[in-house]
């Protein structure tokens, strides 16, 4: 009889597994504070239940980068949302993501889309200043060269560049303007004591504080410096220049995942209208590719700026000679 109870509750175990429902395990660089309710809502729309996982602060998508790449000959991951565009071009380049055009992507401009569906970009940040207005007063930086400036030696901020967007913004410098625009760039960084810190957030936080005069980050984290009530302000640098980095968010299908299906499904919601709305319309203030997404009036408008021209499929080459020159500079 025990046997015959135990066989009895063995089956309704294997029941009550098969009928979980089906489910995506998605890999997301995105802060979770912003990213977590899309999932969450993509849930409640389809019932496909997401398993997230994020990354820390300090090593941003270089993390999970890391953790695909030692995955990928038994991928466990189905979807990777990624908060930059040339990490997952790294992906791309080492076989790990699997081509899909999504239909949700008809209208986002073809200069954010890989042209055989291997990732998309979607909700763009900007890399811009945050200026602490008592201490900068008139004299407002608008460059990725004041932070070479006599005038703030000592007095500005940057991450430590060795991960997430502030990598990002130095490899597209070198693709974009050279190596000799770079190796001038990290010289005058060290010689001006430009202070480096511990993530774009970190920046913000110190800024707002007056710590440091103005530092560079992400749109997304001087927005909420501004919404904090601090006395600072954001500025877009380099408008009559080379122009600011612009950084979409990319999602992209891992080859080999075990949901393909609500992968796909998970990949439509993320480049949808309905999503980058709500991104815009978040603290983190991101700027729709889609152009008939509505934002709101804080909100940059894409077609307002001047973007540094990069190419992701060169820049991304770039990546092992910059973290040689960082290592040498920023490791000790």
């Amino acid at each position: 009889m025990r046997h015959l109870l135990f066989a009895w509750m063995l089956v309704a175990l294997m029941a009550c597994s098969c009928q979980r429902g089906p489910e995506v395990v998605v890999y997301c660089a995105l802060d979770q504070v912003y990213s977590e309710p899309i999932l969450r809502n993509f849930e409640q729309q389809t019932g496909i239940r997401v398993k997230p996982r994020f990354d820390l602060e300090a090593t941003k998508t270089t993390g999970l980068v890391n953790l695909l790449l030692s995955e990928k000959d038994r991928p466990r991951c189905d979807v990777f949302w990624n908060n930059e565009m040339l990490q997952t071009v790294v992906l791309q380049k080492a076989g790990l993501l699997e081509n899909y055009v999504s239909p949700s992507a008809a209208t986002i401009p073809a200069e954010y889309r890989d042209p055989e569906g291997a990732w998309t970009g979607f909700a763009a940040r900007i890399r811009v200043i945050l200026a602490h207005k008592p201490s900068v007063g008139q004299e407002r930086p608008d460059s990725l060269a004041d932070l070479g400036d006599p005038r703030w030696k000592g007095r500005a901020a940057m991450a430590r560049p060795l991960f997430g967007t502030t990598l990002t913004h130095l490899v597209c410098l070198r693709q974009s303007q050279g190596p000799q625009a770079l190796d001038s760039l990290l010289e005058s960084l060290q010689a001006n004591q430009v202070q480096i810190l511990d993530g774009n957030s970190v920046v913000k936080d110190q800024v707002a504080r007056g710590e440091v005069a103005w530092g560079y980050t992400d749109s997304d984290d001087a927005n909420v410096a501004v919404l904090s009530g601090a006395p600072v302000e954001m500025i877009l640098p380099d408008q009559d220049g080379p122009g600011t980095l612009l950084i979409p968010n990319t999602v992209a299908l891992i080859r080999g995942g075990p949901n393909p299906e609500a992968a796909r499904r998970l990949v439509d919601y993320l480049l949808s209208v309905e999503v980058e709305e709500k991104l815009a319309r978040s603290d983190s203030l991101q700027i729709p590719l889609h152009p008939e997404a509505q934002a709101t009036e804080a909100t940059p408008r894409l077609d307002g700026l001047r973007v540094m021209p990069v190419d992701p499929s060169a820049a991304a080459l770039e990546f092992g000679p910059v973290m040689g020159m960082l290592r040498e500079r920023f490791v000790r």
